[in-house]
């Protein structure tokens, strides 16, 4: 079985531990790196991450992007959402199809 972790803010991510999900609170940004790198090497193979910290994190996370796991995924949290999550999809799935297919206008 995956393991999933939920990397965010304490008032984004607490409703997933109710659903089974490993939660990683964090509250300082100062902190963010250690403990994404910690979850990382813990053996999970998805990752989800809220928007501010995915922001924050992005040098780290365009590192996984090139390895087989973690996935790692944007979700919106509570306050301070950005769209990166709508902007990571739109290039995953332009690196899949070779063109967007999703947000064309």
């Amino acid at each position: 079985m995956i393991k999933i972790a939920v990397m965010g803010d304490t008032e984004s991510i607490k409703g997933f531990a109710s659903v089974g999900l490993d939660i990683f609170p964090c509250d300082r940004e100062d902190e963010a790196s250690a403990l994404f790198k910690k979850i990382e090497n813990a053996g999970y193979g998805v990752i989800y991450i809220t928007e501010r910290l995915a922001e924050l994190l992005k040098k780290e996370i365009e590192k996984t992007d090139k390895q087989l796991s973690p996935s790692v995924v944007p979700i919106p949290g509570v306050s301070r959402n950005n769209g990166i999550g709508t902007d990571m999809l739109k290039a995953a799935v332009e690196k899949a199809v070779g063109s967007d297919i999703i947000f064309n206008k």
